[in-house]
């Protein structure tokens, strides 16, 4: 007879139920009665139009309650409510919003059980999930931020909160991402209207709940709920002070250009398509746990999701065959089962969607497996899926399909395995496993997304920043970074504005008669170049009197100035002492050659300008040399065993809109901030004297600048703005000039979504140290990458 082994009776075990009693929150739910309405003032109030629309239970369909569909009404009502809440909200001493933020983060946790469960029932994730990170996370980010608002003054010295702030989050963590919202808008002392996803309302409106049961003064927080409509009333409205959005790439464009025209300030987390690279001296099995972590939490269904795993080429096929042994071990069923590993799809058009991407891939070539695991008959159920011989351009490799969905590549070394993790318009998130630490902080540097992880994934916590680069949005969440989207400098906001045109500058074709002859090239890769229009444009005097003539650039000129600067990009990585002393030298040879400069622009400006200029110009080489190497990352210490370290990275490409009327010292308040956090620049110089830069790239070349770090394209501002915001290949656009100019900006730079700084329309006095350099300007010359190290016991 044969005798079976414990091991044998271990793996063939079967787990049974372990269902989660929801009795609390379906009795929570029959106190509404089964139907909500918006939070408003501090008050449930019926929707303007009496509209409603139904909240399912994605693993049944079955109807849990009945949601108000917001109107521009009933957004202007939230609205109205958080402007008046604001004067009291900020009167309140910063002990006091401390304490605020302590009880919401209690309250969470005295119900974090039933919030739970209101999760799973509403969105489909697992219990397990919902009770053991999301809540306990949520709990974290009001913690965190209950520090923040004593701190403040200290921290942030002349900030100040932007007002009434409106928060649009996804349906993918619908209490977290209010959390992320929510806890760092009041910290800050802004009020919010907040905007839950259409399919995951319910927490959203027990956390309003919440905030009357600790006194939360009414207005402070404002819950509206409806589709996506509701959602552009809240975008567009005229009386919203700042818009922070996570969701789809695809409306982030369109809320970039929705805010475009007004003064808005905006931070959008969107999409990923993150890499998980697996080097062949990691441990194979931890590598594994971590990628149903990556891949399979929340069903996919999280934007940086480690759904691209790129497995070097020799660990291929053991990796392959141990990730589809634990794939067939994983549990789809109920989400409220406590053994359940998969839940439900949260809507059918998402289900749809999933299937339409997995069938094109398919088509694509690659091999598709599954799992045989068994699925309910009955609600939005998909197996996990594996593609393998996948092409770096399959629609699986490159499109965000937020699905229990993972294509697999491989690679030979690790330069090839970073080509193929920054072959993505996104930047997110990735995961980087091996046992060499060289390699691992050698890659994570590399890679192009706002965090990495190493030897681990999907690490979240309130100190530890999260965003990402390129079309996967720009600003971030939690830290020290997520406090500063929600305040700005107090002395920007009350600037007066320019006059209209101001920074467009006079037309120079409609002034005859040369009077002297003055051309200057433009500066291109270090060299001087000639413009491929073979036009050239005057420059006078405020008198009239021709001063010389200065290249017209077009298209062409600046795809040569944006390759020069992709070339040059090894500037980044150049210690910061280098740059520093770069910086020096500038200072030297500028104050060398200060004499005939300032006669030049004194034509323009005048000589008491001028000189002024020249003067401010020196010590603003010497501010930013100095910042060079004391502008630098953090460390933060989350609770577990890791590290996170925030490192401050260059943006890449700039493109800067040089301010008109400050020619010398206004191209330097713009360019330095930018060249010491290692970026390359194109700048289009002063429109008032554009023949500034015939006199900065003699300096230039006698101060060991490497070409291409700084180019110059002279011309008509708006028409070369609108080239640099168009260009996929400029990372980032600093605009100085009219609420025209500076709006077209904005919109025109939706495309790829970069990063766009500028002054809003408003006068900046460069000549004054508080307000034309310093750390608000560093802040928008980089992005900071969050990696995480294991590190500890």
């Amino acid at each position: 007879m044969a005798h079976t082994t414990l091991a044998e009776k271990f793996r063939t075990m079967d787990y049974g139920a372990a269902p989660e009693d929801p009795a609390q929150a379906l009795a929570w739910l029959d106190q509404f009665k089964g139907r909500f309405g918006h939070f408003i003032g501090g008050a449930w109030t019926a929707p303007a139009e009496g509209r409603y629309f139904e909240t399912c239970d994605p693993s049944t369909g079955e109807k849990i309650a009945d949601i108000a569909q917001g109107s521009g009404s009933d957004v202007d009502a939230a609205v109205k409510a958080a402007r008046a809440a604001l004067p009291r909200w900020q009167a309140l001493t910063p002990h006091a919003r401390a304490r605020f933020l302590y009880a919401l983060a209690r309250q969470v946790q005295k119900h974090s059980r039933r919030l739970s469960v209101l999760e799973t029932i509403d969105n489909g994730k697992p219990i397990r999930e919902s009770r053991d990170i999301d809540i306990p996370l949520v709990a974290r980010h009001f913690y965190y931020h209950a520090g923040w608002p004593q701190l403040l003054e200290q921290e942030f010295p002349g900030y100040q909160a932007c007002g009434v702030v409106g928060q649009i989050i996804p349906w993918n963590f619908p209490l977290l991402m209010l959390a992320w919202k929510i806890a760092p808008a009041l910290a800050a002392a802004n009020t919010v209207v907040l905007k839950p996803a259409e399919f995951t309302p319910l927490t959203a409106l027990a956390f309003a709940e919440l905030c009357n049961e600790v006194g939360l003064p009414p207005g402070v927080v404002n819950i509206v709920t409806g589709d996506g409509s509701t959602g552009e009333a809240l975008v567009v409205h005229p009386d919203v002070d700042k818009i922070a959005f996570t969701g789809s790439t695809e409306v982030g464009r369109a809320i970039r250009r929705a805010t475009a025209d007004s003064h808005k300030k905006l931070s959008l987390e969107l999409g990923g398509k993150s890499p998980f690279v697996v080097f062949e001296d990691a441990d194979l099995d931890s590598a594994v746990e971590g990628l149903v972590d990556g891949i399979w939490l929340n069903q996919g269904q999280v934007c940086c999701a480690g759904s691209r795993l790129l497995m070097q080429e020799s660990i291929a096929v053991p990796i392959t065959k141990k990730l589809q042994a634990r794939m067939a071990a994983l549990r789809v069923g109920s989400p409220l089962d406590k053994t359940t590993d998969i839940g439900a799809i949260v809507a059918r058009v998402q289900l749809e969607r999933i299937e339409a991407l997995v069938a094109q891939g398919v088509a694509d070539g690659a091999s598709c497996w599954q799992p045989d695991v068994p699925i309910p008959s009955r609600g939005l159920y998909y197996r996990p899926t594996l593609f393998t011989n996948v092409h770096p351009t399959s629609v699986v490799a490159q499109q965000e399909i937020f699905g229990p969905v993972l294509a697999a590549m491989t690679f030979r070394t690790p330069a090839e395995a970073v080509e193929l993790a920054n072959n993505t318009a996104y930047g997110l998130a990735a995961s980087v496993w091996s046992e060499s630490v060289n390699v691992a902080l050698q890659v994570s540097a590399r890679i192009k997304a706002g965090v990495v992880w190493v030897n681990s994934t999907n690490m979240f916590d309130a100190a530890c920043g999260f965003g990402g680069y390129r079309e996967s949005g720009f600003g971030r969440e939690g830290g020290r970074e997520g406090m500063r989207e929600y305040l700005q400098p107090t002395w920007f906001r009350k600037a007066p504005l320019l006059r209209r045109g101001a920074a467009q500058g006079r037309d120079p074709t409609r002034v005859s008669a040369p009077a002297i002859d003055r051309t200057v090239k433009l500066y291109i890769g270090g060299k001087q170049v000639r413009p491929d229009s073979g036009y050239s444009i005057e420059c006078r005097s405020r008198k009239g009197v021709l001063l010389g003539e200065v290249p017209l650039g077009n298209r062409k000129d600046i795809r040569n100035a944006v390759e020069a600067a992709r070339r040059a990009e090894q500037w980044s990585s150049a210690g910061a002492h280098s740059r520093a002393q770069v910086l020096y030298y500038l200072a030297e040879n500028l104050s060398q050659r200060g004499k005939e400069i300032v006669a030049r622009l004194a034509a323009v400006v005048g000589k008491r300008q001028a000189s002024e200029e020249l003067r401010l110009s020196v010590e603003r080489l010497f501010t930013y040399a100095g910042w060079a190497d004391k502008y630098e990352g953090v460390v933060h210490s989350p609770p577990f065993r890791n590290i996170a370290v925030a490192m401050n990275e260059a943006l890449g490409t700039a493109g800067v809109i040089c301010p008109e009327e400050a020619p010398l010292l206004g191209f330097f308040s713009m360019v330095l901030p930018l060249v010491v956090a290692g970026n390359c620049v194109i700048a289009v110089p002063s429109a008032a004297y554009p023949l500034i830069a015939g006199d900065l790239y003699q300096v230039f070349e006698t101060s060991d600048v490497p070409g291409g770090v700084i180019n110059m394209v002279t011309g008509r501002p708006a028409e070369l703005m609108k080239v640099l915001a168009d260009h996929d290949d400029v990372d980032t656009l600093w605009c100085y000039g009219d609420e025209e100019l500076c709006a077209a900006a904005k919109r025109l730079s939706a495309g790829n979504l970069k990063q766009v700084w500028t002054n809003e329309g408003r006068r900046i006095d460069f000549f004054h140290e508080r307000y034309g350099a310093g750390r608000w300007y560093l802040d928008h010359a980089c992005q900071v990458k969050n990696i995480w190290v294991p590190y500890g016991e």
